[in-house]
């Protein structure tokens, strides 16, 4: 199994979950987050003060899957996020030692 992780625009959650439910996938978790990467933040005016803002609002989406489903996710993510813009975002795909079912206690 696999946790692919993403980090997405806000304004774009909801062409990825089209795309993720189209495709077959349907569990997720989904976070507001606020972070700083390449795209660094901007200045911005406030009551006559410029402040720079240095940590975005983004979204985390988080999906646990078998092996076979991971490109089917990177692609659905993808295409709903991408804008060709900087700041689209990332997708982490990292190895799941073990799960467990809270309910059952079985293994997923």
């Amino acid at each position: 199994m696999k946790l692919v992780t993403a980090y997405i625009r806000p304004e774009c959650l909801g062409p990825v979950k089209q795309k993720l439910y189209a495709s077959g996938l349907y569990s997720m978790s989904v976070t507001n987050i606020l972070g700083s990467g390449r795209q660094k933040g901007y200045v911005e005016m406030y009551r006559g003060v410029a402040t720079e803002v240095t940590l975005l609002k983004k979204v985390r989406i988080e999906l646990c899957l078998h092996d076979e489903e991971v490109q089917t996710a990177i692609k659905a993510i993808s295409g709903g996020a991408a804008t060709g813009h900087e700041g689209d975002g990332i997708i982490y795909v990292v190895d799941v030692i073990e799960s467990h079912r809270i309910r059952t206690g079985g293994s997923l």
